[in-house]
């Protein structure tokens, strides 16, 4: 069977990819529909196999508001807000399905900070397969400039699913 099957997608194959060892699934989650259904994936790919599930919210400030002191300072009061908000969809999200999972939060580039995420996953637990998961964006101008998904595709040292 096709891991990729099990979740509707069209990307690694189990038979010829399943590792023994424990899975990671570093997943980019902002509470957003493609980032729940990214989630939900991450949850059927580790169906009936042993690992955890790391998800990873990229705060991103935007380089208008680093110019003022005081915006970053509000801006970080929003961050914090929004990550406790995030930490307990995922939290009502994975209750009944993944026991093994962690909550992070990191600031900067969305496509980077996942990428990292992975790579700091891959030295912690070196006998592990790190997979990156995402949703795809539903954007327009995305298809034009890219999407977090197309960065990390062109970068990711990792196995990436994208899920639809």
């Amino acid at each position: 069977m096709r891991l990729a099957d099990a979740v509707g997608l069209s990307c690694i194959d189990v038979t010829t990819s399943a590792p023994a060892q424990d899975l990671h699934f570093v997943v980019g989650y902002d509470g957003s529909p493609p980032a729940t259904r990214a989630l939900d994936g991450a949850v059927r790919l580790l169906q009936g196999r042993t690992g955890r599930i790391d998800v990873v919210y990229v705060a991103h400030l935007p380089s208008m508001a680093a110019f003022s002191p005081g915006a970053a300072a509000e801006m970080e009061t929003d961050f914090n807000e929004v990550e406790q908000q995030l930490r307990t969809m995922a939290a009502e999200q994975l209750r009944e399905h993944v026991p093994d999972w962690d909550f992070e939060r990191r600031q900067g580039l969305i496509a980077e900070e996942i990428l990292a995420a992975a790579k700091d996953q891959a030295a912690a637990h070196p006998g592990s397969t790190v997979v990156i998961v995402v949703g795809s964006s539903s954007q327009a101008a995305h298809r034009v400039v890219g999407s977090v998904a197309v960065g990390l595709a062109r970068h990711s040292p990792v196995p990436l699913v994208v899920v639809p």
